[in-house]
């Protein structure tokens, strides 16, 4: 059973506004699953609909095998959640804001234990008034853990976090995958989801226009890799040769080095073309495109139709 099944939703805001198109998505129990896109995508659209927060115009949304909208309340009791931009309380303390999380999911949490697991244990007795932006984002983090939760549904996890931070944020969602639990979460910054992610959705304009592995998605976007090539002598036959070989997109000269941008080629191919033109080749690096490059190749258009079982952008 998924722990999220999204079944064609849509969300319209009024006449002008469609902020999810015929949405389907799906995330696997005891997955990590990161949710991109650009501002105005429709991400925290997608995880209201989910929360019950707001309903959809069309379609359905299944949670933890239960209704998102008629099966609300029990929902919440095994989600735990960390909402993008939540403001604490600022004349409660920690203690207080735990101590509410812990009765409104009739758990018998340690306080002590998940403030200490989020690094803010010395911060129990203080008004969350005074916390910086980090401390705020770690005592939401422990009130989404009360309970043990089935599922984690966290809106930009790493907002305000240093990056030591940031690293304890990704051990946390480690253990928590590890414990059981299933991960969704969306973010901006991509190295986090590179470095934790089993799957990734991307989305843009309110549609899912790719899903899979980061590296599936390497694979699929054609953008996989920057070819280096050290040689003896930069040479335009050198240089002509590379760009001819089919599925190069780019060949420049830096220094002793071809720098080539590989979109569908074989490296191999590449190597070839070089040294049949005469030019000896001392050494060559492979750089994997990023996932900001992939991100940028889903997001800033032109993408269409189905390869490799990765789900893409239809015509808009």
């Amino acid at each position: 059973m998924p722990a999220i099944q999204v079944d064609g939703v849509t969300k319209r805001f009024g006449d002008d506004v469609t902020a999810l198109q015929n949405l389907d998505l799906t995330v696997e129990e005891g997955e990590i699953y990161g949710f991109l896109g650009p501002n105005g995508a429709g991400k925290s659209t997608t995880i209201n609909v989910l929360l019950d927060f707001i309903r959809p115009t069309e379609g359905s949304a299944t949670v933890l095998g239960m209704d998102a909208q008629t099966d609300s309340v029990a929902v919440r009791q095994r989600v735990g959640v960390l909402p993008d931009a939540f403001h604490v309380y600022d004349r409660l303390t920690a203690r207080q804001h735990m101590e509410f999380a812990i009765e409104s999911k009739n758990a018998d949490d340690d306080i002590m234990a998940l403030l200490e697991r989020v690094g803010i244990p010395e911060a129990a007795d203080r008004k969350a008034g005074g916390y910086s932006k980090g401390m705020a984002q770690r005592l939401v983090l422990a009130m989404a853990l009360v309970g043990e939760p089935d599922l984690l549904i966290l809106d930009e996890p790493s907002t305000g976090l240093d990056p030591n931070g940031a690293r304890e944020m990704r051990n946390i969602i480690r253990e928590e995958r590890d414990r059981g639990a299933t991960v969704f979460f969306s973010s901006h910054i991509l190295e986090q989801v590179d470095a934790i992610c089993d799957r990734v959705g991307i989305l843009r304009n309110g549609q899912l226009v790719a899903e899979d592995t980061v590296e599936g998605l390497r694979a699929s976007a054609g953008s996989g890799a920057t070819l280096t090539i050290t040689v003896d002598e930069p040479t335009d036959a050198a240089v002509a040769a590379a760009r001819d070989v089919a599925g190069v997109s780019d060949v420049t000269v830096r220094g002793n080095s071809l720098v080539v941008s590989i979109q569908d080629a074989s490296k191999t191919e590449v190597l070839t073309a070089v040294e049949n033109t005469g030019t000896d080749v001392k050494d060559f690096s492979t750089e994997k495109a990023s996932l900001e490059e992939l991100f940028a190749a889903y997001t800033e258009g032109g993408r269409d139709g189905h390869r490799d079982g990765v789900q893409q952008e239809v015509s808009q």
